[in-house]
């Protein structure tokens, strides 16, 4: 452990160890920038956080949400936001993934038009791995990254991804850095330390400082980020509007809220995306305690769905009215190097899901594998042809909130095989995260946090509503710890015998048998990295 004194302030102590980038991340005028972000904004983040609770309240006593009429002038207003950046007008096909140096080199490299280089969700926060994320973001933008792996080399190409980054949500701290003796936000430490050290080499390379912003519940949370891009761009004398953020509309609650996030953030707004498993998840974790809201298993919770059709109906149409992009959902698939028939089969539904995603409207979308970008790109070429985007398409659709909020499924089934599919991902999610690997390759898919949060959040309801499972009786505790155990000898018997294993069917056994919900994995969880 190591304290800096910051001239002019109290002391920003610095708890993690050193590491290799330490002295080029963590230098003494990033940390007063932090500092100054942490002491001005996280009051009000903290007040944000006690709003999401009793919100939660509310729809525990049965409150639904709908479209808050205080705002209906501004949804029914004439406004767009800030004419978009040249390097964002074309984003029809964007790569995501965390930030270590063979990813963002691999990502940068493959041909998309954009990189999400992901702080959140695809990132387990080792303190070596944030601070390493930070030095690579810094050679990246200078294009002087590289990466050796035995007799390989990897290099930055003369044609790279447009880089954007993803901090980690409100909800999260940083305990590695303490500011004035409080744990930092997360979000401002991200958020600072990216900006700080790349806003004007950006700048001056023709781009900018871009980011993704996940996890918002509503418009007061996207006027604090806007709030902190004002902030900080006058702090470093980076002129105001540089800053360009898309906000990732992945909770139920943002959902009614889209035109007055777009209208807080409009002189930085790029644009909104469809986090569809994020967006599952919050359904799952807002309506808990509903029994009208449980979903079945989650292979049947597609983008097809009538409440998820008419949630990305609705993005594109507020999107293209404010003049922002309207950006499509994940394809996790990773291709098989043993099993051609998996290949063809999930390159077909990958097809098919970027074809409906161009045909409903959307400018773009996203994808986790190099090897998927030409497929993505060819749905959208066909739609778009020499076209950047198809923002002048006006769309028409009229979403109520009942069918934003009309959950169900036709056909709709739980099942043990469902159940069985929710255990074994959570399992091997949380143990890899727990080693510091926050994109895991599970079953031909590249999973991050938000499906292992739908598995666990999925196991928690079905469990407290005694789900009928389709062919095994009502899902119960038992049954769910006769599966958890089998697959826990199904994995240690494929070689998955690790003391992390353990730890994540502790955490596991704590998520879904809790009496009461845990909000985010990653709280409980986070305590045991390094």
């Amino acid at each position: 452990m190591s304290t800096l004194d910051v001239p002019g302030t109290e002391s920003v102590r610095v708890m993690g160890e050193e590491t290799a980038a330490s002295a080029r991340v963590l230098t003494r005028e990033a940390l007063e920038f932090v500092a100054a972000l942490h002491r001005r904004f996280n009051p009000v983040r903290e007040e944000l956080l006690r709003a999401r609770d009793a919100r939660q309240a509310e729809l525990d006593a049965g409150a639904e949400p709908t479209f808050p009429p205080e705002t209906a002038e501004v949804r029914e207003g004439d406004w767009r936001v800030a004419p978009t950046p040249p390097d964002l007008q074309d984003r029809r096909v964007e790569i995501t993934g965390p930030t270590d140096a063979k990813m963002v080199i691999n990502a940068l490299n493959s041909g998309a038009s954009c990189f999400m280089a992901d702080f959140e969700d695809a990132l387990s926060p080792t303190w070596k791995n944030v601070v390493e994320g930070q030095a690579n973001m810094q050679d990246a933008v200078r294009r002087t990254l590289s990466f050796s792996s035995g007799d390989k080399e990897y290099r930055l190409g003369d044609r790279l991804a447009v880089l954007i980054v993803r901090p980690r949500g409100w909800h999260l701290h940083e305990r590695h850095v303490q500011v004035d003796g409080q744990a930092v936000s997360a979000s401002l430490f991200d958020f600072g330390m990216y900006f700080f050290h790349n806003a004007r080499e950006l700048m001056e390379r023709g781009s900018g400082p871009y980011f993704y912003l996940p996890k918002l519940e509503g418009h007061r949370e996207a006027r604090l980020w806007n709030d902190v891009f004002l902030f900080a761009q006058e702090r470093l004398g980076v002129p105001r509007g540089t800053i360009r953020a898309t906000v990732l509309i992945e909770t139920i609650l943002a959902a009614f809220e889209m035109d007055e996030i777009l209208y807080e953030l409009r002189e930085h707004a790029a644009g909104l995306n469809a986090g569809r498993w994020d967006y599952i998840f919050s359904v799952i974790k807002k309506f808990r305690a509903r029994g009208d809201f449980v979903l079945p298993d989650r292979v049947q919770v597609t983008m097809a769905v009538p409440f998820m059709k008419c949630y990305a109906e609705l993005l594109v149409k507020t999107c293209h009215r404010r003049g922002a992009h309207a950006m499509g959902g994940m394809a996790a698939f990773i291709p098989s190097r043993r099993d051609p028939e998996v290949n063809r089969v999930a390159m077909a539904k990958v097809t098919e899901d970027k074809a409906r995603e161009a045909g409903q409207g959307f400018d773009g979308t996203w994808v986790a594998h190099p090897d998927l970008v030409p497929i993505a790109r060819a749905e959208f070429d066909r739609v778009l042809g020499d076209r950047p985007n198809q923002k002048d398409r006006q769309g028409d659709a009229n979403v109520r909130p009942r069918d934003l909020l009309g959950t169900g499924v036709a056909d709709g089934r739980i099942t043990e095989a469902g159940v069985r599919l929710n255990v074994g991902v959570a399992l091997q999610y949380l143990e890899a995260w727990l080693r510091g690997n926050g994109a895991v390759a599970i079953n031909n898919l590249m999973e991050d946090a938000a499906t292992a949060e739908i598995s666990r959040a999925q196991l928690w309801q079905w469990i407290r509503n005694r789900s009928p499972l389709d062919d095994a009786g009502a899902m119960t505790p038992d049954v769910y710890t006769r599966i958890r155990k089998e697959e826990m000898d199904r994995l240690r018997a494929a070689g998955l015998d690790t003391p992390e294993l353990e730890k994540a069917c502790r955490l596991l056994n704590e998520l879904v048998l809790g009496n009461e919900f845990i909000p985010f994995l990653t709280l409980p969880a986070y305590p045991h990295l390094g």
